[in-house]
């Protein structure tokens, strides 16, 4: 098979919850240990830390990684879901898995991926902890993909557990109360092992601290424990409480004797896009006019990234928006700003809500704009209205971002 050929199999044949949504989603790990036994268990020949959280996740782990490389380390980041081809999910050092690789552990595990029926996500973290173990990484970063107790990567024992934060969304697979969502993603804290939680919610705080107490490990919470912060490349200001969550896990790893000073952690905060390739976060792509995306696309996500949208400065805006079908919008649209003119997409998954349908619900909000049939469409008229004074903002969701990078 050619390197298309492999990810159209993947893609079609197998689940994959990015693009059929709840279909796609396993309630136990018992594919996964199937999977890391039959590749011969590689999750153990590489130290970790796993990374999970609603908001941030992603981003703190791009920061960890880049410390981590400053410092001289080998290091593996394992992230979802990708923007532009599969392969930003796995990589070491910044450089992306090759494609051969993928091919070649594809057709060498094609039958028992499909004799046991795995989904898109579980070969894919197998992938992952095969590459790791067979370059030799010195530690791996591994982020969920959703949730924590019942997500494919909840096999590894980690040097440190990371929790970012907590936010309603997935409601329909892990609860719709924080308190709930937080059991989930406490799953990941593991026995004897400290647990970092990014940001302190009064709902989420007494779950995560009876989960560590339960497991004997020590818990920190980074907005507690991180005064100094320094300054990141990734833009937004909502950056900084994940800043402050990737220096208190880098702590965490030096008192387990990783080698890690304070100039590593300043040079890898301001080097993250750099050493890790990191897309779609507050991403400038032009200016006259400014265009800017981001992938936020949960409420504690957009509050953040609407907040930024506040401090700009521009005469009128232009929003290209986008939602997958299985999004709760009134959880979020009374966060959009009244006073823009949106442009409303369908970015081109299954998943993709029909353009018509997102503009008569926005309408009936009072967000006034027009539909069109794709998100390049839609990028293209915002770009011919606005004029060089104008700001557009490309989001609403993941896909949306891909599509126009």
């Amino acid at each position: 098979m050619t390197y298309q050929d492999t990810l159209n199999w993947m893609f079609s044949q197998l689940p994959m919850y990015q693009k059929q949504g709840k279909s796609a989603y396993k309630t136990d790990l018992n594919n996964t240990i199937l999977l890391v036994n039959h590749l011969k268990n590689p999750h153990q020949k590489f130290k970790s830390i796993h990374v999970a959280g609603t908001n941030g996740k992603g981003s703190t782990s791009h920061m960890l990684s880049s410390i981590l490389q400053e410092a001289g380390y080998k290091v593996g980041l394992y992230t979802s879901p990708h923007l532009k081809d599969f392969r930003e999910r796995i990589k070491i050092n910044g450089k992306e898995i090759s494609k051969q690789f993928v091919i070649s552990f594809i057709e060498r595990n094609k039958v028992f991926f499909e004799d046991h029926q795995l989904s898109f996500f579980e070969m894919t973290v197998g992938m992952a902890f095969n590459y790791f173990s067979k370059q030799k990484v010195d530690i791996a970063v591994i982020e969920v993909g959703l949730g924590g107790r019942l997500d494919s990567t909840n096999v590894i024992t980690p040097e440190v557990s990371v929790i970012t934060n907590i936010g309603l969304d997935h409601m329909q697979f892990l609860g719709n109360t924080l308190e709930a969502i937080a059991y989930e993603k406490g799953g990941i804290i593991k026995p004897n092992i400290p647990v970092v939680i990014g940001e302190t919610q009064k709902e989420t705080q007494p779950v995560f601290e009876k989960i560590a107490s339960k497991n004997n490990s020590e818990i920190t919470f980074a907005d507690k424990e991180i005064s100094e912060v320094f300054k990141s490349d990734l833009a937004g200001s909502y950056q900084i409480k994940n800043t402050k969550t990737a220096i208190l896990s880098i702590n965490k790893l030096k008192e387990k004797g990783f080698k890690l000073t304070k100039e590593h952690i300043k040079n890898g905060l301001q080097n993250v896009v750099k050493n890790t390739s990191l897309l779609g976060r507050w991403q400038i792509l032009n200016e006259k006019p400014k265009v800017v995306c981001d992938t936020g696309h949960n409420r504690e996500g957009l509050i953040y990234v609407m907040n930024q949208l506040k401090g700009e400065i521009f005469n009128n805006l232009h929003m290209v928006f986008g939602v997958v079908n299985d999004k709760d919008i009134s959880s979020i649209i009374d966060l959009l700003p009244k006073q823009a003119l949106y442009y409303f997409c369908k970015p081109n998954i299954k998943r993709g809500l029909d353009e018509n349908e997102l503009k008569r619900i926005f309408n009936d909000y009072g967000l006034i704009g027009e539909a069109y049939s794709s998100v390049n469409e839609a990028y293209n008229e915002a770009l011919n209205n606005a004029r060089k004074e104008d700001f557009i903002f490309v989001g609403g969701s993941t896909f949306v971002v891909a599509e126009i990078i």
